[in-house]
């Protein structure tokens, strides 16, 4: 007999071979919830950032909508030529 053709030893590979995978079927069946977790948690942080991303840029651009006003205000206020010294542009 040989040990390539001899059928013990085949069946031994075999089994040893489904007990490896049993084993490592095992030893990753809890890191699939933890991976799972961590993706969750990490979408959830990522939908959180671009919301107060989206606030912050909201009010950024209400901020500058005001300050444009103001601007354009006061360049009308500078301008006025119903004050002293009509039609000449005063400074600040």
């Amino acid at each position: 007999m040989s040990f390539t053709t001899d059928p013990n030893v085949l069946i031994i590979y075999a089994l040893i071979f489904l007990l490896g995978l049993l084993v490592g079927v095992f030893l990753t069946a809890g890191g699939r919830r933890k991976w799972k977790e961590r993706y969750n948690t990490e979408v959830d942080r990522r939908k959180r950032l671009e919301s107060t991303h989206a606030e912050r840029e909201t009010h950024w651009a209400d901020q500058e909508k005001e300050w444009r006003e103001r601007d354009s205000l006061r360049a009308a206020a500078i301008k006025d030529p119903r004050e002293p010294g009509d039609q000449e542009i005063r400074g600040l």
